[in-house]
């Protein structure tokens, strides 16, 4: 499990159904130790993911801030230079 969660909260532009899917599959997977679930969990996985989907969707929706919305690139920019900072050497772009 490579990845990070990733906040959504408060990102101009919003977070997409994509990046609340990712981010609801990448919980289920930390949640349930598997990368890919057995032929015999596979609904289960699949109901969870869709019920962590919804969830992170209706707290996305719900929540108010008076904080200006962060910029995503921005943000994207000093994440990668604390990542250098913190491992050395030149990292590979981040997806997403």
């Amino acid at each position: 499990m490579c990845r990070n969660i990733r906040t959504l909260f408060n990102f101009d532009p919003p977070a997409t159904e994509e990046e609340i899917q990712d981010s609801a599959l990448q919980f289920v997977r930390k949640l349930s130790g598997f990368q890919k679930p057995s032929a015999a969990n596979a609904a289960a996985f699949a109901l969870g993911t869709v019920e962590v989907a919804n969830a992170a969707r209706k707290l996305l929706h719900s929540l108010k801030t008076v904080a200006a919305p962060k910029d995503r690139q921005a943000e994207a920019a000093k994440a990668r230079k604390r990542s250098r900072k913190r491992f050395g050497g030149s990292q590979t772009p981040a997806r997403g």
